[in-house]
């Protein structure tokens, strides 16, 4: 039986709408299936010198203090999507970004290594945190003229490493040939002058000291090498707690710094005005560069920051970034941002302060 011209109509029309309906599920696929990017957007501004359920986001015991009751110094943050198993963004996601200014999209190997996990991109930013705080603390009493122990000591000790078998995580340095060990130079030097020769070292484990030999390797770069690697530890004659949760890495140094130091002094620090910033720190008061700033200048200025606080070396991702209304303040030190809030918090014009335009 021939086929008629309508059985040849009635095939194509079947046949052009299973072409429509693939054509549009793939569509929605490519559309919705993840993509390996990752989207920076901005975060919440949190004030340091504020309350958290309650409590003081920072609190001093054992000291006298002055718990600040106006203004802000707020710490800025920003939302990372995408680019991990647990964490995965689509097509229209990255689309969405590239067409927001405030946002910014990376290809995600650029952001975390194969394999990496949101366990230990955690881990990681709380360890980080803790750091931070600590040499806040460290900075805020080294610019007050505050005494605290300061040591350096063992935070990991690779298989591989010269010291594997000998030191320990925590393990306290105290001296190496003789010689106190005060910071990293010093034990730099001394492997430098020792050639390879094995080097005496004094350290402090579970309160006990003791004294190991050790013989360095010669690293890549062709110095010699203890094959640990080491952190800062401290002993503050007080105790400067700093609550906050859900918040990781390291970039929050400067802001923690001056809300201790305002906690440390009589009077409010920002005058009742409000500040917001970034920058890491260290112990000496030392503030670094930081990632996603654009983002945080809008996260600051959308919770009503009229002034803030940028690392000197971030300006070139500053300009062309600030919202309207946001006086933008470069300090490289600790001291250079107390002194720009004391002069603004006084009621004096800041206008003429350091700026990254």
């Amino acid at each position: 039986m021939a086929a008629t011209p309508r059985t040849f109509r009635d095939k194509r029309i079947s046949l052009m709408a299973v072409s429509g309906v693939l054509a549009v599920v793939l569509g929605v696929a490519a559309v919705t299936l993840p993509v390996p990017y990752v989207i920076e957007s901005p975060g919440p501004a949190i004030n340091t010198i504020g309350e958290l359920n309650g409590e003081p986001i920072i609190a001093v015991t054992g000291h006298e203090s002055f718990p600040p009751t106006s203004g802000s110094l707020d710490l800025t943050t920003v939302h990372l999507t995408g680019g991990l198993p647990e964490s995965q963004v689509n097509f229209f996601n990255v689309l969405t970004s590239w067409l927001t200014p405030s946002h910014t999209v990376y290809p995600a190997e650029l952001m975390y290594a194969p394999g990496t996990s949101q366990d230990a991109i955690n881990s990681e930013n709380s360890a980080a945190m803790t750091g931070s705080q600590e040499n806040a603390t460290a900075a805020a009493m080294t610019a007050m003229g505050i005494d605290f122990e300061s040591n350096l000591a063992v935070a990991m000790v690779p298989a591989d490493g010269a010291a594997s078998g000998i030191l320990k995580p925590d393990d306290v340095l105290l001296t190496i040939d003789g010689k106190k060990i005060t910071d990293l130079g010093v034990i730099q030097t001394a492997l430098t002058d020792g050639k390879g020769a094995p080097v005496e070292l004094e350290i402090r484990r579970n309160d006990a000291e003791q004294k190991l030999s050790l013989t360095p390797k010669l690293g890549d770069e062709g110095k010699y090498l203890l094959g640990v690697q080491i952190q800062n530890v401290f002993k503050f004659p007080f105790d400067v707690e700093i609550t906050l949760s859900n918040i990781g890495g390291p970039s929050a140094g400067m802001i923690f710094a001056l809300g201790i130091m305002d906690s440390l002094t009589p009077g409010d620090l920002t005058g009742g005005k409000k500040f917001a910033g970034t920058g890491t720190i260290d112990p000496e008061g030392k503030v670094g560069a930081i990632g996603g700033i654009a983002q945080k200048l809008v996260g600051a200025r959308s919770t009503g920051a009229d002034y803030f606080l940028a690392p000197a070396a971030n300006c070139g991702d500053v300009e062309g970034n600030i919202p309207d209304g946001l006086q933008v303040i470069k300090v490289s030190t600790l001291t250079e941002a107390h002194d720009a809030v004391a002069l603004i918090g006084s009621g004096k014009d800041g206008s003429g302060l350091p700026t990254c335009k």
